[in-house]
């Protein structure tokens, strides 16, 4: 893992198992949309290691012609529950205070609607300058488009100094593709592990990106 020499001028942030743990909704609601499927049910464990595209993705590959009645049952039940299990994860204010001094964003696979839902109950927005959702962009990550969005609605051009940072290979890949710095946070895993992810700068946890962060703006 190389590192950056310069020092990061924006940070952009995966959202689930990045700022927050919110697998037990988004469990919830695929077991629902299975469940009218006769499919079987997935544990929170199941959904955390199988989750990584987007429903535009991995939804037809689950349920074929019918995808969009899957669809709509997960979001029925995700509507009526999902912010009661959006919880931050640890040091995560920490480490959005520290980041507070330069310009933030999220670029995240869920669905942007229910993502600025969560944002906004979290209390959240005021950190973000742009914040991007699944079927904003005209295709979702691992393409570099949702983090060029995000960066075109806050101003900034990409460059090496836009720390994209989130906790899968997937989001590792976003950021290179974007021809920014690829931040893996966490020990990847449920995905298996960094050298898997091969970031090009890791931290354990959000309290050692928040103190790298103070220590280099």
């Amino acid at each position: 893992m190389s590192t950056p020499t310069e020092r990061p001028t924006v940070l952009l942030y995966d959202w689930d198992n990045t700022l927050v743990d919110a697998w037990a909704g988004i469990t919830a609601a695929l077991n629902a949309a299975f469940a009218a499927f006769a499919l079987p049910a997935w544990t929170v464990e199941d959904t955390r290691n199988r989750v990584r595209v987007s429903m535009r993705e991995s939804f037809p590959v689950m349920f074929g012609d019918r995808w969009e009645e899957a669809r709509d049952i997960f979001y029925r039940s995700l509507t009526r529950n999902h912010l009661d299990h959006v919880t931050p994860m640890p040091e995560v204010a920490t480490m959005l205070r520290a980041g507070s001094r330069l310009p933030q964003g999220v670029v995240s696979n869920k669905n942007g609607t229910f993502l600025r839902r969560e944002v906004a109950h979290l209390g959240w927005a005021d950190y973000f300058g742009a914040v991007v959702g699944a079927g904003d962009a005209v295709i979702d990550k691992p393409d570099p488009a949702p983090l060029l969005l995000a960066l075109g609605r806050m101003g900034v051009t990409p460059t090496r100094s836009v720390w994209y940072i989130g906790d899968t290979a997937l989001d590792m890949v976003a950021a290179r593709a974007a021809g920014l710095t690829a931040v893996l946070l966490g020990d990847a895993g449920h995905d298996g592990g960094v050298d898997r992810a091969s970031p090009d700068l890791h931290f354990r946890d959000a309290g050692a990106l928040a103190s790298r962060i103070c220590d280099l703006t």
